[in-house]
Order: structure tokens, then sequence, then C-alpha cells
């Protein structure tokens, strides 16, 4: 009975515990850059005011005789400054509003247990950011922002913790000890050389936390006398500051006030819930980089609060509470708090629109930075196969949307910066039409695939129209007779292309081309070896297409000189990573061990098979559990490597070679390994032709991790090179395609080819094997470009004629196809990373 108890209380001990592991573990990151906007702030300091537990409606609304009870802010809203309302979250207390306003997120959930005290955790803040920080206030607030700051440069000053007494008689005086604090703080820093230069700094901030109007909404409850006077006594006192600042720095013009609060409060004095009365906070700002009041005949709310408080004509600005810090860090040109979660409120800016869309995007980067580095943690936490990351911010949607930000701002098109529903309505629109104009007509419904079809297309195009046209400015920029001479070259490419579907010996003819080019430009003076050893790859692939296809005899010899070929170069750049002993952990020279074997045991099941079946007896069956065993492995086996973009590609290469070497007959053993040497050629090559045109710096390609994650803030105009390189992609993929084989017809393939996997006739098996055979290269080239980073169809003449066109345009429409299957494979085989066991190690490069 006496362990039943025991048992049955700790399940409910659990139970009791694991709401705070659940739901009360911070969410917060670290790790993130800091980003701020590249351009002169319009101010040099900021003055915070905030006046705790004001509520909304407490401040702005009238009193029985038609006057306002603050003044001050009052005339602040109708002739110097921009106003409106600040919505919180809840819990509304005094520390998640005061870090929603200052470090821009909505508090971390686990400070419950801290009594809203304590920093949990550590965060970023507005105060942290600055290179001053002044404030005054309640003991409660103050030291949580001093103690989360590195370095020493938070100023708290703050009274007894017994001021704080709900009983006294006159809590205005919290108040009014920060006023006079303050006022004394200056006047002494007028006799302190030391003070005085510090506070004649940029980027500082004076922080004013003003407690008395909650302590008497506590007390005396909103509605009573003493929460409405002590309004009138924070509105004296606030435009006393406001002189005061004025005049000690001379009028000039580079000062900001906020005035807010961080929660209200109810009608029975209480806060925490989220009732209007407690969520629906104040805000008024004016001075350096804040937009004049405007007036306007009528606004749009779902209030009635404009007419109540009789500001109906002057522009409302409402926010989240969190938008405050991003709008604060933009005036003083600090960067935006780590952790902050605010969107930049930019009708509040007084500034060009170049400076408003710089704003914005650097908000949008350093949101996007926490999103990464959550990814990643979430990423290394969870097992491969059960990721799944949010396709709405993919890798290549975060470079494309921020591209084409960065592009519209370039080109100060500030308005497109933003987010627009124009094109895809559009589009929308034109489909309903068509669908329409369809119905009735009564027609097919292929003629509906046929006819909309191309309407996701050319909205995809309209999309990247700006990138296309920088692209066209770029080209427009080249003199008259290189940029004709380009479009020549292009376009003799491009035939020699097309007519490589009908001849393959064009591929020959484009592999020579490809061999020169280095002699043509600044490559050859400043890579000669890369130079030299792409000219002899790509001669030496050109010799593939010429060679016969159809009715060639088996040669067992070429195959096992390719396995050996594979061998002495996995000899090489095992024995060469060895002596890197920092960077080749012994985990990774076991995989590349074990791939080595498996080269071998697939060059004796070659040689085995052949045998066998020369002396009619059959496929062994040893030899077939080796092959499917091989031919299943060799997708998983790379991802044991290392990330390291050489040894990933060299890791595909053995495991592939591995597979194709099974199911090979004679030379084309030998083309995956010249196309996977001319691959990594091609990635160096490229490498210079980056340093050439000052693009980037050049990296070592020992130092380069698939892995890495794009920084997406450093981007590049599109130029005639990106156009080359797509080029010589559809090339080499044609090339991969053709090189050793005419897929047009299927006589063209040997079932030889097959005969390690199995001899008994079974036509999708066979073909399946096949057509892997044929990807093989494709992926070689494909796992190459992740490296770095489209009518012919005849109805007349013989059924042989009619056959091959309508094959090419298979052909052509299954490339496509591919490309994106192929791609995300590739990106699969280059960039995930298995474990055999225990945890990563770090290296360094």
């Amino acid at each position: 009975m006496l362990l039943f108890f025991a048992l049955g209380l700790l399940v409910h001990f659990v139970f009791f515990a694991s709401i705070f592991d659940i739901y009360f573990t911070s969410p917060l990151v670290h790790g993130m850059t800091p980003q701020f906007t590249p351009l002169p702030p319009p101010a040099r300091r900021l003055v915070l005011f905030v006046a705790d537990g004001l509520r909304a409606d407490a401040l702005y609304e009238l009193d029985e005789n038609g006057n306002s009870r603050a003044p001050f802010i009052r005339n602040i809203i109708m002739h110097e400054g921009s106003w409106g309302i600040s919505h919180t979250r809840v819990p509304t207390e005094s520390r998640p509003g005061h870090v929603a306003l200052i470090a821009g997120f909505y508090e971390d959930v686990s400070a419950v247990a801290k009594g809203w005290k304590e920093n949990p955790v550590e965060f970023d803040s507005l105060f942290n950011e600055s290179k001053y920080t002044w404030s005054w206030g309640s003991p409660d607030i103050l030291p949580m922002f001093a103690k989360g700051a590195s370095g020493d440069h938070v100023y708290t000053y703050s009274y007894d913790s017994k001021r704080q007494d709900f009983g006294a008689q006159d809590a205005t005086k919290l108040d009014t000890w920060v006023f006079d604090n303050v006022k004394d703080f200056f006047h002494h820093a007028r006799n302190n050389q030391s003070l005085l230069s510090k506070i004649n700094e940029e980027k500082i901030v004076f922080f004013l936390h003003l407690l008395g109007i909650d302590t008497n909404g506590h007390a005396h409850r909103p509605s009573s006398r003493d929460y409405k006077d002590n309004i009138k006594k924070v509105d004296d006192g606030v435009k006393e500051i406001v002189s005061m600042f004025n005049h000690f720095y001379g009028n000039d013009g580079k000062t900001t006030f906020v005035f807010t609060s961080d929660h209200g409060m109810t009608d029975w004095g209480s806060h925490g819930a989220g009732h209007p009365s407690e969520t629906l906070t104040p805000l008024v700002t004016w001075g350096a980089g804040i937009k004049y009041p405007q007036r306007l005949s009528a606004q749009q709310f779902d209030d009635v609060f404009l007419k109540e408080w009789r500001l109906e004509n002057w522009k409302r600005l409402d926010v989240s509470q969190a938008d405050i810090a991003p709008l604060m860090t933009s005036l003083i040109g600090v960067p935006f708090p780590l952790n902050s979660v605010g969107i930049l409120p930019v009708d509040y800016l007084n500034n060009t629109d170049l400076f408003k869309a710089e704003s914005m995007f650097t908000n949008a980067v350093q949101i996007l930075e926490q999103f990464k580095v959550k990814m990643t943690q979430k990423k290394e936490a969870t097992l491969p196969f059960l990721f799944a990351p949010f396709k709405s911010l993919s890798d290549s949607k975060q470079i494309d949307i921020l591209r084409k930000a960065r592009s519209y701002i370039k080109h100060k098109k500030f308005d497109e910066a933003k987010p627009s529903h124009l094109l895809p309505c559009s589009f929308v629109a034109i489909g309903i039409l068509v669908a329409f104009f369809l119905l009735i007509q009564a027609c097919p419904w292929t003629y509906y695939v046929y006819c909309l079809l191309p309407l996701p297309i050319w909205y995809a195009v309209l999309r990247e129209f700006q990138v296309i046209q920088d692209l066209v400015a770029s080209l427009l920029t080249y003199p008259l007779n290189h940029f004709v001479g380009y479009l020549l070259v292009f376009t003799l490419g491009t035939e020699v292309l097309v007519l490589s579907f009908f001849y393959r010996y064009m591929l020959t003819i484009g592999l020579t081309a490809f061999a020169a080019w280095p002699f043509l430009t600044q490559l050859w003076t400043r890579a000669k070896v890369t130079s030299l050893s792409w000219t002899f790859f790509s001669l030496l692939l050109a010799v593939f297409p010429l060679m016969p296809v159809v009715g060639r005899k088996p040669d067992i010899s070429l195959v096992m000189g390719a396995g050996l070929l594979v061998l002495l170069l996995s000899l090489y750049v095992v024995t060469s990573l060895t002596k890197r002993k920092d960077s080749f952990l012994k985990e990774e020279l076991l995989v590349h061990l074990l791939q080595v074997l498996n080269t071998v045991l697939s060059m004796y099941v070659v040689y085995s098979t052949q045998s066998s079946l020369l002396r009619k007896q059959g496929l062994p069956l040893t030899n077939q559990i080796i092959s499917w065993a091989t031919l299943a492995s060799s997708l998983i086996v790379p991802l044991l490597s290392s990330p390291a973009l050489f040894q990933r590609l060299f890791s595909i290469l053995l495991s592939l070679m591995s597979t194709y070497l099974l199911l090979s007959t004679g030379y084309e053993a030998l083309f995956p390994l010249v196309l996977s040497c001319l691959m990594f050629v091609w990635i160096n090559i490229e490498q210079e032709t980056l340093q050439q045109s000052g693009v980037s710096c050049k990296q070592k390609l020992t130092s380069i991790q698939f892995s890495y994650n794009t920084d997406i803030t450093q981007f590049r105009q599109l130029c005639l090179d990106d156009i080359r390189r797509a080029f010589f992609l559809v090339f080499f993929l044609v090339t991969a395609f053709f090189g050793t084989g005419n897929i047009a017809s299927i006589n063209s393939f040997d079932l030889a080819s097959v005969y390690c996997f199995l001899t008994v006739f079974s036509p999708f098996m066979m073909g399946s094997l096949m057509m892997w055979k044929i990807l093989i290269p494709f992926v070689l080239v494909m796992c190459a470009f992740e490296a770095h980073f489209f009518f012919l169809v005849k109805d007349y003449g013989s059924w042989l004629d009619i056959g091959t066109s309508i094959s090419h345009y298979v052909i052509v429409m299954s490339m496509t196809i591919f490309l994106v299957f192929l791609n995300g494979l590739a990106h699969l085989l280059t960039t995930k990373k298995l474990r055999l066991c225990g945890k990563p190690k770090s290296h360094l490069m």
C-alpha cells in the first residue's frame, strides 16, 4: 500500500512539475548577429517616460468640464507629434510591459517563477544596445535591465522600496522624486566634466519610470480623484523635464521624447488580465525624427474612442507594445534588440523614404535571424526524418524575399519593398476569366490544363521582373560590340545545345569550345593549373559522345580499369586528408575506407558475374546480394561523411561509382569519373571568376561547408557570368544524359548492364535500373552545382521522325521536372550529416 502511495505521489509530482517544464521554459534564443540601420539617425538622444498603470482613456479623455487632465501631452498631440494606442498583451504586469517596451518581446513566461522581477535568462534591450542609459524610478523595474546589460553603461537611481506604500497618503511623491532627481542630475552634470561628456554623446537614453499613478490606482481605483490628479502631476513634470532638456542641449532638435505606459488598470484597481482597460495604453511621441500631427476629416476604427476623446481629426497610429522598441532604436541608430519581435511602425517616422525602407529591412533581417537560430536548434535536436522546415521561410525564399527588398530599395522603389497582393490577385482574376470562358464553351478538361498552366509560370516570371530588369540594365553597361559578341556566342551555344538532341557529336563541339574558354579570358594568367585542368578534362569528356552507343560489345577490362582509377584516386585523396589531422576525424576516415572496400567488391562482382555468365552458370546469389546492397547504400553512406565540400563530393562520387561499375559493360564506366573531375575543376574555376569580378573574396575549398547557411543580408546583382553558369549547368546536364547513350531510343542500352542485379526478364525492374544508371551522372552534376549558387514537336514526316521528336520533347520536359527532384536530392546528399554514434565533434578547418 505504501508503495502505491509513493508511486501515486511521484506521478502527481511529475504532472505538477511538467507544466513548468512544458509551458514555462524560456523560448528565447541566443547567438544572433546585431542589426542596425546603416544610415545616420535623426536623434542623438531619447527620453522615455513610462507612466506605470496609466490607462489610455484616462489620459486622452476630457474631464466633466471639457478640459484635459494632461494639457501638455494633449498639446503635443495636436501640434508637435504623433499619437495612438499601444496594445499590450497578458500578463498585464509591470515587468512584462517594460520588457515589451524596452526589449521588444513579450515576456519570457519562465519569469513567472521569479515574480516578474528577476531575469530568468539573459536578454538584449534598447538600454543594452545604447552607449549610455540613465534611469530613475522603482527598484522593482530598473535593476532587471541593468543586470541584463553587458558592460557598465546602464546607470540606475531608485528610491527605497518602502516608499511603494499603497497606504501612503500621497503616492505622487514617487513621481516627484523622479522628476527632482533628474533635474539634480543635470545640474550636477554642469560641474562634472566626465558626466557632461557622457550625456553629450550620441545613442544615449534617459528612462523615467513613474510609479505614482499605478500606486494610486491600486489604493484608490482609477475613478478616484487621487488617480486623476496624479495624471496632472505627471503631465506637469513631463513639461518641466522637456523644457529642461531643450534648454540644456540648446534646442538642438536632436532629442526624441516617448511617453507611454506599461499597462492599464481595471475599474476596481487591478491588472494582470486581458480586459481592454488593462491592455489599452497611451503612446505619444515627439521631437527628432517623429512625424508632426496629421489632420484628417475621418478615421476608421472598430471603437468609438476618437469621438469620446474628441481626437477624431488627428491621425491615430496604433501599435503593438513590442513595436515601440524598434521605433526607439531606429530613432537613435542603435542595433535592434536581438530578441525583439516588434515591427517598426514607420508611420511615426519623419524621415526619408530611404531611411524608412532601410529601417524596415534591418528590422526584418533582425527578426529573421531569430528564426534561423531557432530552426537550427530545433533541427539539431530532431531526427532528420521528423524535422519539417517552415516552407514559407525556406532558405531560398528568405533569399528571394530579401533580395527583392534590397533591389527595390536600391532603385528607390520604396513602396514595392512592402508586401503587395496586386500581382497574385491579378493572376487569380485572369484565371477565373479564362475558366469562365472555357466553361461557357463546354471545353474538355484538358483545355483547362493547357490554358491555365501558363498562368503560374508567367506569375513566377513577373515576380522576378525586378531581377530581370536589373540583369538587362547590367548588360546594357557593356560596350555595344561586346554585347553583340556575347549575344552571338550565347545564340550559337543554344543552337549547339538543341542540335545535340539530334547529333551527339555536337556535345563534342561544345566541350571543345569549353576547353578554350580560360584562354579567352584572364583566367589563364591568374590560375594556370586550374585552367589546364579544365581544358584537359573538357577534351577528355568530349571523347565520349563520339563513342558508339549501338552494337558495341561488352569490354569488362574497361570497367576494371575505371575501378582501378577510382581506387588510385581514393588512395591519393585519403592520404592527403589524413595529413590534415585536425579536419579529418576517425569516423570520416572509416567511412571513406568502407567506400573504397565497396568499390573493390563492385569490381569483383562485375568480373565474377561476367565469368559465371560466360560459363552459363547464372548469376551467383552472393553477387546479387552485394549488388543490391551497394545500390541501397549509395544514397545513405555519403550522409555519414563530413559536410566539407571536397570530402562530401568525393564521398558521393565513391558511392555512386560503386553502383555505376555494377551497371557498366564497357567504356561508359569511365564517364562519371571524368565528369566528376571536370565538375570539381568547374567549382575551382568559378571561385577564380568570382574573385576576378570582385564579387567576393576567394575562399579556400577546404573551408567551405555544405551545411553553412547563406548570408541572406549580402546580395549581389545578376551579371553576365550568371547566364554563363546557367548555360554550363544545362550543357553538362545534357552531356550527362547523352554522353554515353541516346535515351530517346531504348535500344542504345544493353540489357547486360543489369546482369549484376538480375538476369530473369523483368521489364519494370530492368528499366528502373537503367534509368538510375542514366541519372547517376545527372546527380553528380547537380551536387557540383549545389556548391555554387528553358515547338519542335513534329506531326509530319516518317513515324521515326515523329517518334524521335516526341521523345526529344518528353526528354526536355522530363529534364525540367527532374531538375526539381534532383536538386532536392543533391541538397540532401550534400548538406545532411548522419552520425554513427556519440555526440558531434567540432574542429577547425
